[in-house]
Order: structure tokens, then sequence, then C-alpha cells
């Protein structure tokens, strides 16, 4: 199957682009990711994202369907990094990232973007998924809500991990970016928030002036 990819572009010229992979249960054109590929436009960031193939059937078929085994997502990502002309900058929400993070030293990546990181199951701290991010040698940036099931600041602190890694803490926003009303925020905001850390993270990276 030949990569294909929905672009969300900056009006002006891209300075970097992110390959953005979607997480388990919504599609690349979710709402959330909609929202995250037009804030990230507006810092004047190209997002590129694609589907991998459980959720291409999904569309086709419809009805709910489980990821692929962990082999298969990885080899869609691969065949869709590999159709760019790199190296380019990768990410993902949540399961996105996670494949996105397994991959980035292998291909190469300019950098790693993850919104959402499933660092364990909910309510099983005790069941890290992070024994590769103890030496990830790619320049990465993790984006998290404070209220996140998948890993909150108590939990997240006692993990290892590179120091390669920067976590930017996104304050009350569940794993969404959806704050409590009682911070005075709302999920637009919280993106647009993701979205500024993110540029600045990516222009780092790629030492491109401000």
């Amino acid at each position: 199957m030949t990569p294909s990819f929905l672009e969300t572009a900056p009006v002006a010229a891209a300075r970097v682009t992110l390959l953005l992979a979607h997480g388990a249960g919504a599609p690349m054109d979710s709402d959330y990711l909609e929202l995250l590929a037009e804030a990230l436009a507006a810092q004047g960031v190209r997002v590129l994202r694609f589907e991998f193939p459980y959720m291409v059937t999904r569309r086709a078929l419809g009805g709910k369907r489980p990821p692929n085994p962990m082999p298969v997502l990885q080899d869609s990502f691969r065949a869709h990094y590999q159709a760019l002309p790199g190296p380019v900058f990768i990410g993902g929400k949540s399961m996105g990232g996670r494949v996105a993070s397994l991959l980035a030293d292998e291909l190469g990546a300019a950098g790693l973007v993850c919104f959402g990181y499933p660092f364990y199951p909910p309510g099983k701290p005790d069941r890290p998924r992070t024994a590769h991010l103890a030496q990830l040698r790619t320049p990465t940036l993790i984006l998290q809500g404070t209220r996140d099931p998948f890993g909150k600041p108590e939990e997240v602190a006692g993990y290892e991990l590179s120091g390669q890694i920067q976590l930017s803490w996104l304050e009350s926003g569940d794993h969404d970016f959806k704050p409590l009303k009682s911070s005075g925020l709302d999920q637009q905001q919280l993106i647009e928030q993701a979205a500024r850390h993110t540029h600045e993270f990516l222009r780092g990276c790629a030492q491109l002036p401000g």
C-alpha cells in the first residue's frame, strides 16, 4: 500500500515537518488531532498525519477494531517515514507516540514529540512501558497532562528516563489535554500551550533562529 498523508501546512513556508501518528482509539482526523495540527501549523510546523492499517480498515468497513500487533504498527510507521525526504521529526498521540519512540533511534529522526505518552496502563503504574526510554538517544519532548491516567507526575518521577527526554507538564490536563474547569483554562488553550512548547523544542533541535 502506498503511504498517504493528511497534511496541515502553515500559511507561510514551513520550517520543520512533523510526522504524527494517531492514538489507539481515534483516527488521524479526530477532533483532538485536528486542533493539535492546526495549533502546530499556527506555529510554523508542517504536520503530516497517517493511519495505521487497522484504522484504514475501520475507515473503509466501519466498526471498531483493535490496534494491529506492534510489529505491524512499526512497519507502517517505517513505511510512512521512509516515503518522506528526511530526516524529519516524528511523534504521535498516546499509542502513536509510543510506536514513534520505539523507532526514533533506528530511523535517525531529527527529534521525537509524544503527546500524552502511555507510560503505563491506567491504574497500573507498576506495569511501565518505559524500558526503551532509558536508552533513547533521539532528542525527545513528552507533553503530558498532570491528570493523565496513563502517566501522572508522581509515578513518572520514579521511572528511569534518558537525559535526552524533556518532560513538559500541562497543568490539570487529562489524556486529551482537557483541564479542570476550576483551572480557568480550556482544551484549546492547553493544546496551544503544547504547540508552543513543541515549536520551541523543534526549533532548538533544528538550530533555527527565533
